[in-house]
């Protein structure tokens, strides 16, 4: 039997995918496991590069970029595993992660996904527990009320700011960097909505997983590196928009079409906001903080503006 199938999700992160890869099965080698890499249309030469380096992986590749979420589903068609593992090709597994989160999933049996601990290439740990997003959280942020009071657990609570990482605990959403799902679940739930490109899809999850009975557990006795960004790093302004249209969709699905309208407001005066600091910056700026300051500001105007 497979115990799990790691399901990674690339696209044109070669040299970080070299190293992830190599993770997995470095650190995974006491149980049965199988690796589905699903390419899409990578151009720097990915799909090769793992066609010359691990042959024992399934590659999918595909002839366009079809998002995250479709991705993924085409690995979990035809994973094979009793858990499910959805992993970015920018992690670095760490002393055997994947067994750790597997152990600790068979002990808490209405667990129906699991998240560990991320943490940058520094040790600094990562944020990677959150609340689901709604209007009140949106309200929140917009007006930079979690950033006044981050140790408060009704101002930090969509992050969770006010929690340290060093205990186990229940959640609403573990990021989709690394997160180890039943297959059974999978099963009666179906899998990741298709209508998210790319961010999003893994909150819903999450909400659909309790809707339908099960928990989701933040684990604190595993660890991976979590470099962060590299696909989004690629076209970061267009990839905000698409993270603010994801929220949107989440939030009417959630609580109604006239939240996602009042959402979409607070998301247009956060915008605004970010141009006008930026923008400030920018004119009494000198240097790498002026070009740096130019940068953030059209990032601001591109995903504001036409909305």
């Amino acid at each position: 039997m497979i115990e799990v199938s790691v399901i990674i999700v690339s696209w044109n992160t070669k040299e970080i995918l070299r190293q992830c890869l190599a993770s997995v099965y470095r650190e995974t080698n006491d149980i049965a496991l199988e690796l589905i890499l699903v390419d899409n249309a990578s151009t720097d030469g990915s799909a090769e590069m793992v066609l010359q380096e691990f042959p024992q992986a399934i590659l999918i590749r595909n002839s366009q970029n079809k998002g995250f979420a479709a991705a993924n589903n085409q690995g979990i068609e035809i994973a094979k595993g009793r858990f499910v593992l959805l992993l970015n090709p920018d992690t670095v597994v760490l002393d055997h992660a994947i067994q750790k989160t597997i152990a600790f999933a068979d002990q808490h049996p209405h667990a129906g996904a699991v998240g560990i601990r991320n943490t940058h290439a520094n040790g600094q740990l990562q944020k990677n527990c959150f609340r689901y997003a709604s209007l009140l959280n949106l309200s929140i942020s917009t007006f930079g009320l979690h950033r006044l009071f981050p140790k408060s657990e009704f101002f930090g609570r969509e992050r969770m700011l006010w929690w340290d990482y060093t205990d186990n605990r229940k959640v609403d959403v573990v990021a989709g960097c690394f997160m180890l799902v039943r297959k059974e679940v999978i099963d009666k739930i179906g899998g990741l909505d298709e209508a998210y490109f790319m961010y999003g899809e893994e909150m819903d999850w999450c909400w659909r997983m309790e809707n339908a009975g099960w928990e989701v557990w933040f684990y604190s006795g595993a660890t991976i590196i979590h470099y962060g960004g590299m696909s989004s790093a690629q076209n970061p302004a267009e990839m905000q928009r698409e993270a603010q249209r994801s929220l949107l969709y989440f939030i009417q699905k959630r609580q109604g079409g006239l939240a996602r309208v009042v959402s979409r407001g607070l998301l247009m005066l956060s915008g605004g906001f970010r141009v006008i600091y930026w923008g400030c910056r920018w004119v009494g700026a000198r240097g790498d903080v002026r070009e740096l300051s130019a940068k953030k500001f059209r990032q601001a105007m591109v995903a504001t503006v036409g909305r």
